[in-house]
Parts: C-alpha cells; structure tokens; sequence
C-alpha cells in the first residue's frame, strides 16, 4: 500500500474526527522520533526522552544546576538532553568545559534562539550578550571593549568613580544602623549607577523613584526570566501565546525597553559628536560612520537591546555578589575579624581603599574570589550554541545544538576544593598565606563569551567590599532565624536566601 493512501484508510476504520485526530498523534509521534533518530551514533549519553516533551521532567526547572549535577553523575561530563524539541548538551566538568569553551571557543561561541527573548527582539536588537555570534556580534563586541575603555574601563579615573559612589553606599547603611534591614537594594543601586554612568552618562541618587521603579523591573525580570514559566517557555514556545503569569515577562521587557529608548530620546537632543559624553553618544558617532554601509549593526534598536544587555549585567551580578559576600561575613565573625585586621593594617581609617591595596591584602581578596565560587552567582553560565559540527571529549556535537556550561559543577568540584560546600577563604590561599587563584575558577565563564565586565566587575567587587569592611562591623539581628545560605533562590543569577544584618560604625 502506498504511504498517500494511509490517511484514507485510517479515516475508513476509525470513522470521522477521531480518526483524523488519531492520525495526527501518530503522525507527531513519526516526526518526534525521526528527529530524535538524526543525531549521531557517537552524540553524548542521556536519560530517555518522553515524545515531545523530552527530559523536562527529569529537570528541576526551579533548581537547573542542581538536577544537571545530580544527571552529571549517572550520564557523565558531557551529557545530552531534550527540552521539548530543542537538542541540549551539558557540559560539566573543568575538563569538558576547557575543550569546549576555550580551547575550541569558535565552534561553541554562538547562542540559541531563546523564544522568551523573540518576541522582544522584533522590535529591538538582540544586545551584544545574547546576539548571534558572526560578524554582526564582532563589530558590536569591538565598539563595546573599546567604548568602555574609553569611557574609564582599566582607568583611573573609572577607579575613582567607584570610590565616590562607595561613599554614597556607606552612607546609605549609616542611615539605617540602629535596627535590622535587606542590604541588598542599597548595593544594587550603587553597582547600577557604576554601570549608569559610563552607558547613560549620570548616577541617580538611591530616592530617585525612576530609578527605583528601573531596578524594580530589573530585579523581577531576572526571577521571572530564570524561573519555571521561561524555562518551559524556551522548551515548548507555545507556552508563550497562552494567558497566564508568563505574560508578565514580556511587558517587563517591553516597561524596560521603553526606558531605555527614553534616554535615548534625550540624548538625542543634547550630543556632541567632538565631545561624547558617554556610551549612547559613541554609538551614535559610530551610527552616523556607518550610515551608508548597507545591513550595518550600528542601528537604533541595536542600540537598545544593547544598553538593556549591559545594564542588567552591568547591575545583577556584581550586587548578587556582594549580597552573598556579607550574608558569609555575618554568618563568619572570624572571618570578618581577619579582614578588618588587614584593612586596618593596610589601608588604616585615614584614606579612602584604592584598586593598588589588592596586591597587599591577599586574605580579603581571597575572601572575594570564594564567596564568587561558593556564592555561585551564575550556575549553568548563559546558553551556547555549537558554530559548527564538533567534539568534546570524544563526543560528537551537530551544529546547531545548545549548550550548557554547568559552572556549578566546577566550582563545587570535590577533586579541585578541599571543602567544595562551605565557606573557605584558604582555597585561595597558599600555605604562607599568599593570593593564588585555581585555573578551574571560572564564575565569568571563558573563551569567547566570557563576561565583557570581568574587569570592571573585579574592580567594584575589591573597592565595594573593602570600603564597607573599613566603616562596618557587621552582625545578625537577635531574635531572627540564622539564614542558611544553601536555600539560594535561581533566578538566571543564583541569589542568597532574604536576609537581614544589623551594621555598628567602626
């Protein structure tokens, strides 16, 4: 019987629409399991998939990394997946990842099409973070690196722009000694006006309701962006045309976007192309270069996607960082103790801390880098997409397919950290108590697509936290549970429980 005469049959035997329906499930079923068939006979290890659906039941899409660890120990460093149709590798794994993310950083340094972002990206640019990777992404990473270097990135000047705004943060926790209180939006005001000032040209004082209302958005996208409904969302797209609390992500997105174009607006009003003031006004520079270069990058809704990639980044990461750095402080007095006597001994009570102090002050720096490693701020790193066909580990990957980097899976590496799961400045220490830092610590990623703020991070981390240290003793409240920092919150970025610290003027 010819395959163009089944659907006839089907209809004759069964009668009707339930025929027909019928048909159309076997039908999907036929289509699910050729697709699954296409992968190649040395394509990594992985549970079975369910049609359709694929392991998103295997998942824990609350907890990601937590179920890619658990999964790493029965299928191995590189292992596969299948969210919804989408063909997922994770890798974990020092090993697996310096393969993949460095030593063979072009085959694995595009990105995925994420349906969360769709959407949004038909009206503005896709941003340098989660662009494709080609020469659209070059063009924009170059301006990128170059105008933040221009605009103070290394400098001293950048340097000193920090130190100031540490003055505002420390007043802000003057403000509220005396009682108990979440540290976490004076720091997010004070990274984010670091940000503010080299792409918007202007800090904004911590009352300022648009700030605020910014942030607001800022902070609930990154909980609605990392949660349940975004990861089913990116796993079965249809999810994001139905009614429900997942529409919430998208006017988050377009409240944001919206915001963004406002202060292009006014720039637009005010720039001086001998004279740019800050990133916006670079790129329009760069725009008016590029005008009569056909399918340029250099576009107004580039411009927008991009200033919303950097702001974010620019913000989350590094106050998550220093939320998780003073939840350790008040959770390790004696610690804390060690960091005050350094800063006492290095930089006194009479001077303002400068980047130059770190090379002298190894145990605060130490205190830095574990609390990036077991803060874990970025757990499973943002998505990639294999370039072109590849291996890893001996493994063949198509092109095409997602990867995962799971970041948590080396920083909790039991054969690299001698007590991966808690919190120990000596893994950074040498036996005579200088700075070293392990090659496996990776919390910005690499190759490729590591963070383009590594630099500035590292430089607000330092100064952020020994000027806090300097002015600060900090403690828990009485008469409040002790926060257990291994009830993190996953939410893109892998946040501390909500906490609150008590603060005593030195």
């Amino acid at each position: 019987m010819e395959f163009s005469a089944l659907p006839g049959v089907v209809l004759r035997v069964f009668g009707g629409f339930p025929a027909l329906a019928v048909f159309c499930i076997v039908f999907a079923l036929a289509l699910d399991l050729m697709k699954r068939w296409k992968k190649c006979g040395n394509y990594p290890p992985g549970p079975r998939a369910l049609p359709f659906i694929g392991n998103l039941l295997q998942v824990d899409l609350h907890n990601p990394h937590l179920s890619f660890t658990k999964l790493q120990k029965k299928y191995g460093d590189v292992m596969s997946l299948d969210f919804g149709w989408k063909n997922v590798v994770v890798l974990s794994g020092y090993k697996a990842l310096k393969e993949a993310l460095v030593k063979k950083s072009e085959d694995f340094a595009d990105r995925p099409d994420l349906p969360i972002y769709e959407k949004i990206f038909k009206q503005i640019g896709e941003g340098i973070v989660l662009a494709k990777y080609g020469d659209w992404w070059k063009a924009q990473r170059r301006f990128a690196l170059l105008t933040l270097k221009n605009f103070g990135l290394g400098k001293k000047s950048l340097e000193l722009r920090i130190v100031e705004e540490a003055g505002f943060l420390n007043q802000a926790f003057e403000g509220d000694q005396g009682g108990s209180f979440d540290p976490h939006i004076h720091l997010t005001y004070a990274t984010s006006n670091i940000i503010c000032s080299i792409i918007f040209g202007e800090r904004f004082e911590y009352h300022d309701e648009t700030f605020h209302e910014l942030l607001g958005i800022l902070d609930e996208s990154f909980v609605l962006q990392g949660g349940f409904w975004a990861q089913l969302i990116n796993a079965l797209p249809f999810v994001r045309h139905l009614p429900g609390p997942q529409q919430k992500i998208f006017e988050n997105q377009k409240k944001a976007s919206q915001f963004m174009q406002e202060i292009i607006t006014r720039h637009k009003d005010s720039w001086d192309p001998d004279d740019p003031r800050d990133f916006i006004d670079a790129f329009f520079i760069q725009m008016e270069k590029m005008k009569h270069t056909p399918n340029t990058s250099f576009q107004e809704p580039t411009l927008i996607g991009t200033l919303l990639s950097l702001f974010a980044a620019g913000t989350e990461t590094t106050s998550t960082t220093l939320n998780w750095a003073l939840l350790f402080m008040v959770l390790h007095p004696d610690i804390q103790s060690q960091v005050h006597e350094e800063i006492d001994r290095v930089i006194g009570n009479g001077r303002k801390p400068k980047l130059e102090d770190r090379e002298e002050m190894p145990f605060t720096n130490a205190v830095i880098h574990e609390t990036q490693r077991l803060g874990n701020i970025v757990p499973i790193s943002l998505p990639h997409q294999t370039y072109r066909d590849t291996e890893v580990m001996g493994y063949t990957i198509p092109k095409g397919t997602m990867i995962i980097p799971n970041i948590t899976s080396v920083l909790y590496d039991e054969d690299i950290w001698l007590t991966p799961h808690q919190f120990n400045p000596g893994h950074f220490l040498t036996s005579d108590r200088m700075f070293m830092k392990p090659e496996a610590f990776i919390p910005f990623s690499a190759g490729h697509r590591v963070c383009l703020g590594e630099q500035l991070a590292k430089t607000e981390l330092f100064i952020f936290f020994t000027s806090l240290l300097q002015h600060f003793t900090f403690f828990l409240p009485e008469n409040k549970p002790r926060p257990n920092y291994r009830e993190a919150r996953y939410q893109i970025t892998l946040c501390p429980p909500c906490y609150q610290l008590c603060v005593k003027t030195r």
